[in-house]
């Protein structure tokens, strides 16, 4: 049988890497805030943090592959070295880098630690690849704008190279991130990993007579001002053929700055798409209705198996965010027994209970409350809130931490979730 392909899930902070293991994830990505593209989701760890996470990673039989994918300064160089040498001593199992510096770099200070080059490295044919190869790189992330045709050419000139694609988050307006409007209004290096976002702003636009000087305003119409805002990337529909492709060896999820919640679904629905696919069960309806759960701009398939000229859906204009057809309302905590409130809880109020993929929902119903199952969907309702210290209230909100009794132990990190509206 051929080598199942690997799902890459994002690791923000440390409860996100649990749960998209929890999830089905087969390695995760994610990185301390030095030198990487994500500076926000990465300050989440510190330099002590990250190493527990590595070995919290390998003791669940997964790997963990480090973001060292900024663009470095000159001045910065002494500080990538320490920086370099710091994560080495981690045992991670990949390095994600952009530069072939930084790929040199590397392999001197850590010759055992493999080289991912990072999707920045904007790779789209079989020459880029051929130099990353003699450099030493064992996995390409290629390009985001690649198309699946030209992807199956690059392996046949180099055929144990690994290839990872992204499947699933947020677009870039711009070529692979290659953008300077964030730099250029707010001072924010996208490729430092400092990015504003300024794509997703709504704008107003003005025409000018260069002759007189006169400035008109261009009116806003029913398609609203969002001109650069990308639609979200959802090839969910598609895994069966980039499976049959066999060129592929790791499907990748963008996220690292997203919700739990976000982690969780766009893992889960990804790992039954993979294992419905060796399963010969493969039905993409399943895999959508579950990624439309999720806060989202919007779908689009990219580039992959369409070319930018077949389509002219791949912005969302009218607003930069929209909301998915579930709420979040809490989350079980990593002993299974608690909850932490996301939204409003109340009793007796039906909400759906998420859990990860194999994990097993135990019904029962007692003082507390119920956990029950109606058309193969298992189901909690709360006769009392009460928490861990027995103090008991008419409902919770999000702003507070205590965690709240469960009538029975649930799967860990577990969501429960109301449909807000119709797909």
């Amino acid at each position: 049988m051929d080598k199942k392909v690997e799902l890459l899930s994002p690791a923000g902070n440390f409860e996100k890497l649990k749960i998209a293991l929890e999830y089905g994830a087969d390695a995760v990505y994610g990185g301390v805030s030095h030198f990487s593209l994500r500076i926000r989701s990465s300050k989440e760890f510190s330099y002590e943090s990250f190493e527990e996470a590595v070995l919290y990673t390998h003791k669940k039989g997964k790997k963990i592959y480090v973001t060292i994918n900024g663009f470095p300064f000159n001045s910065q160089i002494p500080l990538l070295k320490k920086h370099i040498e710091k994560m080495t001593k981690m045992n991670p199992d990949a390095f994600i880098i952009s530069t072939p510096g930084v790929v040199r770099l590397a392999n001197k200070i850590a010759p055992h630690i493999p080289i991912h080059l990072s999707t920045q490295a904007n790779v789209m044919n079989y020459l880029d690849a051929l130099v990353y190869s003699e450099m030493g790189v064992k996995r390409i992330i290629v390009a985001r704008e690649i198309s699946l045709k030209d992807l199956k050419e690059i392996k046949k000139h180099i055929p144990d190279m690994e290839f990872e694609i992204f499947v699933h988050g947020s677009m870039c307006f711009a070529y692979s991130g290659r953008c300077l409007i964030s730099s250029l209004q707010s001072g924010r290096v996208p490729n430092r990993g400092s990015c504003a976002n300024d794509c997703r702003f709504p704008y107003t636009l003005y025409a000018k007579n260069e002759d007189n000087g006169a400035l008109l305003k261009i009116e806003e119409d029913e398609n609203g001002t969002h001109i650069m805002n990308a639609k979200d990337l959802n090839l969910s529909s598609y895994v069966d053929e980039i499976l049959k492709s066999k060129v592929v060896d790791s499907l990748k999820i963008e996220g690292r700055t997203k919700s739990p919640y976000y982690v969780a679904i766009s893992t889960r629905a990804y790992k039954m798409a993979i294992n419905d696919f060796y399963n010969g069960k493969f039905d993409p309806k399943k895999y959508e209705n579950e990624l439309l759960s999720t806060k989202h701009r919007g779908f689009n398939d990219g580039y992959l198996v369409n070319r930018p000229h077949q389509k002219i859906n791949s912005q969302n204009i009218q607003e930069s965010i929209s909301e998915g057809t579930h709420q979040v309302y809490a989350l079980v905590t990593e002993d299974g027994e608690f909850f932490m409130a996301k939204d409003k809880v109340e009793p007796e109020v039906e909400y759906e209970i998420v859990a990860p993929i194999d994990s097993k929902i135990i019904k029962c119903e007692n003082e507390t409350g119920s956990i029950y199952e109606k058309d193969d969907v298992f189901y909690i309702k709360l006769k009392k809130i009460e928490s861990k210290n027995k103090k008991t209230y008419e409902a919770i909100h999000s702003g507070n931490t205590n965690p709240i009794k469960l009538p029975c132990k649930l799967p860990v990190y577990s969501f429960f979730r109301k449909k807000i509206k119709e797909i």
